[in-house]
């Protein structure tokens, strides 16, 4: 997967047209969390029209926006819009944190979120003026990855079937950057003299460890003593503020895989469970977590991206905020071999790895059917921004 969650970033508003600010992170992570919605297929528009574009290029740090009619926005008119619009509204949740031009539509959003798909459609292209995006010299195409939400089984004490700790930021973290790198975690005496009594929790494979901590946050299902299972999230905390290195790229530049997807990496784990602490080791960054609870409400979202809301699976995307501020409305088209995506999603979130200006993570939701998604979703994209006129 190659990537690192990273759900906060420092950007201010600086105008309507610059990266909005950051907000405390997520968790980005519905019982089938990336199936298409239940609701009948709307009723088709007008015809999209094919009036002039409106408006002037616009330029930010690392995109420029070109304004298009609304007819280059392929399939949007067979796009149910009820999903999108239900992330459109987790961000004006918080619109004193939009742009002033987003946050000002917030209102309507509200009100036409009871409406039908032809009312939502006709303000969309009533109000809203497609761009496409490209990068500062010209291009047009980029890359779609995804992420995911991991839900795994835990043990609140160390047991023979669970012996993986994660951890609560240890006392002292904020005095000593970097902190202990993985590998001195789990070796120096001085760590593990800091980090006892900090585990939140124990998993049954440090690989899953690996990816709930790659990822960012997660969903934990615990065993009760009645029996029970309880779910709740396990939250980003911080990190050792070590680099982050993928395990998938130190397999592949040591020629030992050609399928650095997290269903190849664990193949070659179980064929190799010698090296297994290498692996683990080649990568120094560590993420710690707190527990959070999960109310029946907010087990339908996924967690809190950078933008500070909860985001939405399969209508949240996390990208660079140099490209276009958070809460803003793109319209998405990406073809390859694990999916066919013509939609509308929200930008909620960001990470380390997401930088450019066509460059998007699509936010798969939760459990084995996300995370399968997710490992292996690598294929070209375009992004048009819905800007008010």
């Amino acid at each position: 997967m190659g990537r690192f969650r990273l759900a906060c970033c420092g950007l201010a508003i600086l105008g309507s047209l610059v990266a909005c600010g950051s907000a405390p992170p997520l968790p980005r992570e519905s019982a089938a969390p990336i199936a298409a919605s239940q609701a009948p297929a709307p009723p088709a528009p007008t015809a999209l029209p094919e009036s002039a574009p409106i408006g002037p290029v616009l330029t930010r740090a690392r995109s420029r926006w070109v304004p298009v009619a609304w007819s280059e926005l392929a399939g949007l008119e067979q796009d149910t819009l009820d999903q999108a619009w239900n992330a459109w509204l987790k961000s004006c949740e918080r619109s004193a944190s939009l742009p002033p031009a987003l946050g000002a539509l917030c209102p309507q959003v509200r009100a036409l979120s009871i409406a039908g798909p032809q009312a939502q459609y006709a303000w969309l292209q009533s109000r809203l003026q497609p761009y496409r995006v490209e990068s500062l010299q010209g291009e047009s195409r980029g890359l779609l990855t995804a992420y995911f939400e991991p839900l795994v089984d835990a043990s609140r004490s160390p047991q023979p079937a669970f012996g993986v700790p994660l951890y609560a930021p240890p006392a002292g973290l904020a005095n000593r950057k970097p902190w202990y790198t993985r590998q001195e975690m789990d070796t120096l005496p001085e760590a593990q003299t800091a980090l006892k009594g900090r585990a939140v929790a124990y998993l049954a494979d440090p690989v899953d460890a690996l990816i709930l901590q790659i990822q960012g946050s997660g969903r934990m299902r615990v065993l009760q003593a009645d029996g029970s299972s309880r779910t709740s999230r396990l939250a980003f905390a911080g990190t050792n503020e070590q680099p982050y290195k993928s395990v998938g790229k130190w397999l592949l530049d040591q020629g030992l895989v050609k399928d650095a997807s997290w269903p190849g990496i664990k193949a070659w784990l179980a064929q190799n469970p010698q090296r297994q602490q290498e692996l683990l080791w080649s990568n120094p960054r560590m993420v710690f977590f707190r527990e959070e609870p999960l109310s029946d409400m907010d087990a339908d979202y996924g967690p809190r991206g950078a933008q500070g809301v909860a985001l939405t699976a399969g209508r949240s995307i996390a990208i660079d905020p140099g490209s276009m501020p958070y809460g803003t409305p793109v319209w998405l088209v990406s073809a390859g071999a694990q999916t066919q995506l013509q939609k509308l999603v929200i930008a909620q979130d960001t990470g380390s790895a997401i930088v450019g200006a066509v460059r998007a993570d699509y936010f798969a939701g939760w459990g084995a059917q996300a995370g399968e998604l997710a490992g292996r979703l690598k294929q070209p994209l375009q992004m048009w921004v819905l800007w008010p006129k």
